[in-house]
């Protein structure tokens, strides 16, 4: 029995290469000294809870966003200078950092 291979299957090029996977952390790729690593490494949001803790119930209403990621979401918007919401949400979608 002969089986025919296209010269694409036998070199292992893929048409698309998105369709690759690959297993990384997302850690490694931000650069190490990259602006929201420092910043991350010196401000503890954590106080953040504290403060709207009363805010929030555990029993009713849909389930919210963490408090200190929408308190990052403003921090981004403020040090990259992006004027919108909207923009700042794309801006987070499609950079890793």
């Amino acid at each position: 029995m002969k089986f025919y291979l296209g010269v694409d299957s036998i070199l292992n090029k893929s048409t698309d290469k998105r369709d690759q996977y690959e297993m990384i952390s997302v850690s490694k790729l931000v650069p190490k000294n990259h602006l929201l690593r420092k910043v991350d490494k010196v401000l503890d949001l954590n106080f953040v809870y504290e403060l709207v803790e009363d805010k929030y119930s555990l029993n009713y209403g849909r389930p919210s966003i963490d408090s200190v990621i929408l308190v990052k979401i403003l921090l981004i918007q403020r040090l990259f200078g992006i004027k919108s919401m909207r923009k700042t949400i794309k801006e987070i979608e499609t950079n890793v950092a």
